[in-house]
């Protein structure tokens, strides 16, 4: 198994983050087959790994005694509508010992659960609970499998590229019902005005934004 060769290269700010020279060899000794592809972006590595073996790889990168994976950053995903598998799930691992972050990836659709990592970080539970209620991805093993952050009765996964910006439902207070209700998204323009001029008319400056704007202008919109 050959070495890892960190080096700290123009280190400009606090912490400095060590810079591997052949990690990526090095994940594919560790990996093996599980590993399907790397590459460098920003100074960091990433590893798309295959899915069906995450826990597998992951025990294996916390494990291993050179890398020492040891801690969950976060978990989240990405939407590509066009591709086959149309979500990618982004893993962040740190390496305390070796001051070292590495990205896991993998990829899966709207059906085919993803393996949970609840077995390895507890943290793992709030994570994946975060990305299901974003992007809809199930994962298999995660004993709360709820939505953490959007409202109960929630419809869709807002981080879908095809979610619509207006979303579905709104929910206000209801003095009627004296409760809290849900309603179709209404979104109303009627009652906006929009003045350019200042409504300070005896300020003798002009206020930021209004020397965009003439009383031509203002008079046109009233017209109109």
């Amino acid at each position: 198994m050959s070495a890892l060769i960190p080096a700290i290269t123009g280190v400009t700010s606090w912490p400095a983050m060590v810079e591997v020279e052949n990690l990526q060899s090095y994940l594919a000794e560790v990996l093996g087959d599980i590993l399907l592809a790397t590459e460098q972006h920003a100074g960091e590595t990433a590893a798309l790994i295959n899915r069906d073996r995450l826990v597998e790889a992951m025990t294996k990168l916390r494990d291993d005694p050179v890398l020492k994976m040891t801690q969950l950053i976060d978990i989240c995903g990405v939407d590509y509508p066009d591709r086959p598998e149309r979500f990618e799930i982004v893993y962040h691992l740190l390496s305390m010992q070796q001051n070292l972050r590495l990205r896991v990836k993998l990829t899966t659709d709207q059906r085919t659960a993803v393996p949970s990592l609840t077995s390895l970080w507890p943290v793992a539970g709030w994570y994946e609970r975060e990305t299901y209620d974003f992007y809809g991805v199930l994962f298999d093993g995660n004993p709360d499998m709820r939505r953490i952050l959007t409202d109960y009765g929630f419809e869709g996964h807002p981080f879908r590229k095809d979610f619509p910006l207006t979303g579905h439902v709104e929910l206000r207070y209801s003095e009627e019902h004296k409760r809290v209700v849900y309603e179709p998204v209404k979104l109303a323009q009627d009652f906006r005005s929009f003045d350019f001029l200042s409504p300070w008319e005896g300020a003798d400056y002009i206020l930021p934004g209004d020397e965009k704007a003439t009383d031509d202008d203002n008079k046109e919109r009233k017209r109109a």
